[in-house]
């Protein structure tokens, strides 16, 4: 029986020895590199069964590995391996089509527990999830009259998953919510800060009021009364928890 094939792009020489090692038995290393698009080159030309990929390369980063190997119609599974856990970065490198992802330190033998076996059912929750809860803020946002076309409206977006997956950070959300919304699009918490508190008011302006309170399940505004950032944010968030429970 023929071995898979695996390229491995990686500058960790120590990574990249230990996963010759752990794979040698099962797997046929066909390639090897530290440069992103000297990698895609490689799988271009062998069409390799595995692609086990850093994020952080020389040349290019793992998104674009991940879509020249789409572009070029490659059947090559891509595990991306990924130095820190960022919800954001890991949505992008599944939505893009990875295989697998794997946060560093990792075990390298359950890596290739998860290359020998059958990895469908522990990722494709995880797509669904994030797909599915991309789709129900988005709505809920334009039932509430707060339009696409805003900053504010991908800043509460961001807020509301973040609280999601950490529940806390809506204490502490001058200095820890607004700055980390502000570092992935580039632009500072202040305007963050307002930005959200703008979209709130936009939908509030609409006349919406009942429509909020309908969705969120609660009577929670009366009259002209608006939430602060915070409390919209809680309440979003409070809600899909309270769905996907």
């Amino acid at each position: 029986m023929l071995k898979k094939t695996v390229v491995i792009l990686e500058d960790n020489e120590q990574i990249k020895e230990e996963l010759k090692r752990v794979l040698d038995d099962s797997f046929l290393i066909v390639g090897e590199t530290n440069d992103g698009k000297e990698g895609v080159e490689i799988c271009k030309g062998l069409n390799p069964d595995f692609l086990i990929s850093n994020f952080f390369l020389a040349g290019a980063d793992g998104l674009w590995v991940l879509d020249k190997i789409n572009q070029n119609g490659l059947d090559t599974k891509t595990i991306m391996l990924i130095n820190c856990y960022k919800e954001e970065l890991i949505e992008k490198v599944i939505l893009k089509g990875a295989y697998y992802f794997m946060t560093k330190p990792f075990n390298f033998e359950l890596l290739k527990e998860r290359m020998v076996g059958d990895k469908e059912k522990a990722i494709e929750p995880y797509i669904k999830r994030t797909i599915s809860l991309e789709e129900k803020i988005s709505k809920i946002f334009i039932n509430v009259g707060i339009p696409p076309h805003i900053k504010g409206y991908s800043y509460l977006r961001e807020g509301v998953k973040m609280a999601i997956n950490n529940p806390e950070i809506i204490n502490n959300i001058t200095k820890k919510l607004y700055p980390k919304i502000g570092e992935k699009y580039d632009t500072t918490a202040s305007k963050v800060e307002r930005a959200i508190r703008h979209a709130i008011e936009v939908a509030f302006n609409r006349g919406r009021i009942e429509n909020i309170n309908n969705i969120l399940g609660v009577k929670a505004f009366v009259g002209a009364e608006k939430p602060t950032n915070g409390e919209f944010i809680a309440l979003v968030a409070d809600k899909m928890i309270l769905e996907e429970a």
